[in-house]
């Protein structure tokens, strides 16, 4: 995944991520996966339309690979691996900089929802394009 097209950034995991077996707690990385969409969605879509339409979860698939511990800086990788009609897949990567060993992997199923009338809304080519364009 290029980092100039695909968004990609890094965190520092915080005391605030940490759970009581001393690594990141799951329910952080659903955070970060989501995260990770909302912020590659607000990189690419023009404005008009991130006015007409807004992202709802279907499903969350995610794979722990191993643990994040506090202070290790994460590298987070995002990208649209298919559209449809009126839903998405993404996948959310997440590694240990200092290594790259892959943490968390996973693949969520997103629906376009229309914001005025909060019903599934089709993909428009142009959105189509923008996602697969930004791979």
């Amino acid at each position: 995944m290029e980092e100039n097209i695909s968004n990609s950034y890094t965190i520092t995991v915080s005391p605030d991520d940490i759970d009581e077996l001393e690594h990141v707690n799951n329910v952080v990385y659903v955070q970060w996966i989501q995260d990770a969409a909302v912020t590659h969605w607000n990189k690419i879509a023009p404005g008009y339309i991130k006015e007409k339409y807004v992202w709802v979860v279907l499903r969350h698939e995610i794979d722990y690979k191993r643990p994040g511990k506090l202070n290790d800086e994460l590298l987070i990788k995002t990208r649209v691996l298919t559209v449809g009609a009126v839903s998405s897949e993404r996948q959310v990567q997440i590694f240990r900089k200092k290594d790259m060993q892959l943490l968390v992997e996973s693949k969520t199923n997103w629906c376009m929802i229309d914001a005025t009338s909060h019903r599934p809304a089709r993909i428009p080519d142009e959105v189509k394009d923008v996602f697969l364009g930004s791979n």
